[in-house]
């Protein structure tokens, strides 16, 4: 059995190597449908009665009605971000509640893949 010991400096590299790729920003899946995740995973406080359709159709000039789909301000940095980190009355989301390439198939969805 040969086994390699690394060195420190080439443990750093391997290491920054990954915290690198998990920082970058996730890449929707062609096989992933966001329009259906975003019903499923945040249909239920940013569809129809939805809490945060109330919340977010108070805000003046919103002609969205509060509907994020209708939306053509936002981008897929923006949803991802408010969506991991949480925003106003919205908790943050998990990866565990929704993994990185369904939420940016959500915020790609949302933007229609504006930057």
């Amino acid at each position: 059995m040969n086994i390699r010991i690394l060195k420190p400096a080439a443990l750093a590299v391997v290491g920054a190597a990954v915290v690198c790729a998990a920082i970058s920003a996730p890449q929707a899946s062609d096989k992933l449908d966001g329009k259906a995740l975003y019903r499923e995973r945040c249909g239920m406080c940013h569809q129809g009665i939805g809490m945060a359709v109330s919340l977010l159709s108070r805000r003046p000039g919103d002609t969205s009605k509060g509907l994020l789909e209708d939306r053509k301000d936002l981008s897929a940095e923006f949803v991802f971000t408010a969506a991991r980190t949480g925003i106003g009355n919205m908790p943050r989301i998990a990866r565990g509640e929704v993994s990185d390439p369904e939420l940016a198939s959500i915020a790609d969805y949302l933007t229609r893949a504006r930057p």
